[in-house]
């Protein structure tokens, strides 16, 4: 079995052993980092699909995900700035604070960096002065917030309106999470979308800078 086949099954069985095992192997053997990237994404587009059409549930989905991320750990330091031609935008993504709920937020995380995004996951109850502090700091393009209670909610917004009045809301887009946010309530603070899972955020991170 090739590496390339190989790959495709770490990923769709979410087998992180297996995953770090061909990341390993590739490195040693000089093969093509970029090459096997691309495998390794199609495979989780893949796992992606099968999701939305109710072939996998939501713990096969996380494990795709995971065994992503774990290969994702060894290639990408193997891969100099220059050479990684997949890199779309830099990412901040977090649970906001006074919510520890961070699974949806992690697969999401873990999504976007399959795809190309260099992303800066701040783990969950984080500050709104960290996600800010953190995107200024990397030049980041993107702001992702997630908030899984009602009571956290307002978080976001507060997020919004800080980014005003330090005058920087037009330098990133911000994208909202979790369960009860709303279309409405995205228009009502101001942010720029929201999606009803990790597949569509992905999607819609990527419309938003104009791929």
């Amino acid at each position: 079995m090739d590496l390339d086949t190989k790959s495709k099954e770490a990923i769709l069985n979410g087998n992180i052993s297996l995953a770090e095992e061909i990341a390993r192997k590739a490195i040693l053997e000089n093969y093509d980092i970029n090459a096997l990237i691309d495998t390794l994404s199609e495979a989780i587009r893949e796992a992606g699909d099968l999701f939305e059409e109710g072939e996998f549930f939501l713990p096969e989905l996380m494990r795709s995900a995971e065994a992503m991320k774990a290969a994702m750990g060894i290639l990408t330091p193997a891969l100099s700035p220059e050479k990684d031609s997949r890199f779309i935008a830099k990412v901040i993504i977090g649970t906001i604070e006074g919510d520890i709920h961070d699974i949806g937020k992690t697969l999401v995380a873990s999504m976007l960096s399959a795809e190309g995004f260099e992303v800066y996951d701040l783990g969950a109850d984080v500050p709104v002065a960290t996600f800010i502090d953190k995107a200024v700091e990397v030049d980041a393009h993107l702001i992702c917030v997630s908030a899984l209670l009602t009571t956290t909610m307002v978080g976001q917004k507060k997020l919004i309106d800080t980014l005003k009045e330090r005058n920087i809301r037009e330098k990133f887009k911000v994208l909202l999470g979790g369960a009860p946010v709303s279309k409405g309530w995205v228009e009502e603070i101001g942010a720029d979308g929201t999606a009803d899972n990790a597949i569509s955020a992905v999607k819609l991170a990527k419309k938003l800078m104009m791929l």
